[in-house]
């Protein structure tokens, strides 16, 4: 595979820290480093370790390793020329052909559940004599800043065996290294580093990066190794390392046992989707996507499903709910928490009702495994939310007289199609959203499995839905309805958030078949493209062909046209249900909708999915490059959607090497409180098996 500089390797802690950086190994985003800590678990995250400067010595001279781009236009040294191999799996690692034939691999990981990073090289073929030299390149910086040169740095080590220790700034954790070849100290400044692609995003991009000395590894061995670690308030570990021989027992075991556990997943896209989890305070969270947020409440409810249920890890499904039931507010869920605090926001209208959404399909999966008290306290929040929002709440979200759900002020943007640009909402959809009130009906029928007034309210709803949402001239339903709160204003534009009318929620909205039919052909028609749903369709004079440039004009673009690749799942799901929600109809909706982003994937070499691409072709991936709901509603449409379809196939990239296992038989279809389920009012298109400054 060649080596790319647009290809993106992800590498995740557990914790909400990582590592990140191109295949080519030059770092072009401000998030690209090889140490990434999260200080308060999953937030507060400093870059601790930007990148190093590497090469060999060898008796003919000095051979470099490494490449940086610097301003303002210019790469230097030459190592990326040598780079002729790259892989993302089981862990990124790298090849270099050095004279001679010889050869040098690097493998990197991210250690789980802790802040530290091992880097391990392997030679063959070199002649005696040589040695690898590596220099870290530290910043010590929120990641969304740059770091530039100054003289509150403190670059001076202190050394205890093999082991190294720099503390550049009081403020962030000190950073340790622990090598198997001595260390030398030099301190330097490398100055402008160049990060085209934050120039390209219109943000400054030009950066200093300190380094303390260099690491030399003397090659004899045929290996080297260097785990670097932020020191935490955690007890120091007992392991003593006070030989070289003492770093390379502790770094191949540290090695040995995650590659072990990273062979217990399936597949490369239950790798990818392990990336997500993190640790919060005692319990558990998704994040949103990496490398720039944090957990979301929306996006968790919706990535839970693919990511944690149907990977089959229903009991961690069920801590993350169980926590997030806690932050229920004037039945209200937090859209996202603050990345250096903890702070909530409560300003979405739809988190709540994805929580709903979750609950239910978690209560599903686990049947009579929920604990008791967890089941209470999902129970109490399900309650709750459909009772503040029928009551009404912040931002005039409120129950209407048709049933319908009522959200929105000016200055706030309450959907998922979320973006502000030059301080005004590019899509206030203030009224009556079709997807909210997608989710409010089945969030209704959830509840009335514990109180029939829900189950008559949300008769009401659906009754509602389909008399005032459906577009007669155009054959489709409209975005929204009593637009700005004004009776009988709409508006027309087709969009894709219509779709969840008919798939991808465990109720359906729109009952008439032919208005769905409808709906999922115009879509197909005029929204469907191989990375998923465009956010508009092209004859709108609003549409956005590309996501590009400066903040303000890809916001403009976000919503306008963009394509989100998490729009799938719901788009594939309702496809079926109209199609005749068989086998035949499952094999066919995975040749044409999922067998072209699998392709994709392959191709990349990489297991994750991004949040957005162009709406035009190529369909260049944008956005988030790691996006936690768009791999989860993919797991989703493999595990649970078209089974028995995919039973046999294999996933993810090509060299995946491992087959989908055969669905398990399902689960009895529960709510919250363990009642059966009523019959569900559309065709099921999968059961579920047993055991996820602005918004971007």
């Amino acid at each position: 595979m060649s080596v790319r500089l647009d290809q993106e390797w992800l590498e995740a802690d557990g914790l909400g820290g990582f590592a990140s950086g191109t295949a080519a190994l030059v770092r072009t985003r401000r998030y690209h480093g090889l140490l990434l800590v999260a200080t308060t678990p999953p937030t507060g995250r400093v870059l601790l370790v930007a990148g190093h400067e590497a090469w060999l010595q060898t008796p003919q001279g000095r051979i470099a390793l490494s490449s940086h781009f610097y301003a303002p236009d210019v790469e230097h040294p030459d190592g990326r020329q040598r780079l002729t191999g790259f892989r993302s799996e089981p862990c990124p690692q790298w090849t270099w052909s050095l004279p001679d034939g010889a050869t040098l691999r690097l493998e990197l990981l991210a250690l789980h559940d802790s802040p530290r990073v091992l880097l391990h090289w392997s030679s063959s073929g070199l002649p005696a004599g040589c040695s690898l030299a590596v220099r870290p390149l530290l910043a010590g910086r929120d990641p969304h800043a740059l770091h530039h040169e100054n003289g509150a740095i403190d670059l001076r080590a202190s050394c205890d065996g093999q082991r190294v220790r720099w503390r550049p700034y009081a403020d962030w954790p000190a950073v340790v290294a622990a090598a198997d070849g001595p260390y030398v100290h030099g301190p330097d400044w490398y100055r402008s580093f160049l990060l085209p692609a934050e120039r390209e995003r219109g943000f400054p991009h030009v950066e200093d990066l300190a380094t303390p000395g260099e690491f030399h590894f003397p090659l004899e061995q045929g290996e080297a190794w260097l785990l670097l670690s932020a020191e935490s308030g955690e007890p120091a570990s007992p392991v003593r390392l006070l030989s070289a021989a003492d770093v390379r027992a502790h770094c191949r075991a540290l090695r040995d046992g995650e590659l072990a556990r990273r062979q217990r997943f399936a597949s490369p896209l239950e790798r990818a989707a392990d990336a997500y989890l993190v640790r919060r305070g005692s319990g558990s969270s998704l994040v949103a996507g990496y490398p720039w947020f944090a957990d979301w409440g929306r996006d968790t409810f919706i990535a839970l499903r693919g990511l944690v249920l149907a990977t089959g890890r229903v009991e961690e499904a069920g801590r993350i709910l169980e926590q997030w039931s806690l932050v229920v507010s004037q039945g209200m869920l937090p859209n996202c928490f603050t990345d250096q605090g903890s702070t909530p926001e409560y300003n979405s209208v739809d988190a709540s009702l994805w929580f709903v959404v979750a609950v239910h399909e978690y209560c599903e999966a686990a049947g009579e495994a929920v604990p008791p008290g967890r089941r209470q306290a999902l129970t109490a929040a399900v309650l709750a939310i459909v009772s503040g929002y029928a009551a009404g709440t912040r931002y005039g979200i409120r129950a209407d007289h048709d049933g319908l759900l009522a959200a929105g002020e000016p200055g706030w943007q309450l959907t998922w199609m979320d973006a502000r640009s030059d301080g005004r909402e590019v899509t206030p959809r203030i009224g009556k959203p079709v997807e909210v009130q997608a989710l409010w009906i089945s969030a209704l029928s959830i509840a009335g499995r514990h109180d029939g007034a829900w189950a008559t309210l949300a008769d009401t709803a659906r009754a509602s839905f389909g008399a005032r949402f459906w577009n007669e001239r155009a054959g489709r339903l409209y975005d929204v309805v009593d637009v700005g709160h004004v009776a009988g204003a709409v508006d027309a534009s087709f969009r894709p958030n219509q779709v969840l009318a008919v798939g991808g929620l465990p109720f359906r909205a729109l009952e008439d078949e032919h208005r769905a039919a409808a709906v999922v052909a115009a879509v197909e028609a005029h929204l469907w493209t191989p990375l998923g749903l465009r956010t508009l369709e092209r004859d709108d004079p609003a549409y956005e062909p590309r996501y590009e440039g400066g903040p303000a004009q890809r916001d403009a673009a976000y919503h306008q046209g963009t394509v989100w690749p998490w729009l799938l799942g719901p788009f594939v799901e309702a496809w079926i249900a109209v199609h005749g929600a068989d086998e035949r109809a499952r094999r066919e909706a995975d040749e044409r909708f999922v067998q072209p982003l699998l392709q994709r994937l392959a191709a990349s070499g990489c297991a994750h999915v991004p949040e957005l691409a162009d709406a035009e072709a190529p369909h260049a991936a944008k956005g988030c490059p790691f996006q936690a709901w768009s791999l989860g509603e993919l797991l989703r449409l493999q595990r649970l959607v078209l089974v028995p379809a995919r039973s046999a196939r294999r996933d993810g990239p090509s060299d995946a090497g491992h087959a989908v296992p055969p669905a398990r038989a399902p689960a009895p279809a529960r709510g919250p409180a363990g009642e059966s389920a009523p019959r569900r009012r559309s065709p099921p298109s999968a059961r579920r098996a047993s055991g996820a400054g602005g918004r971007r």
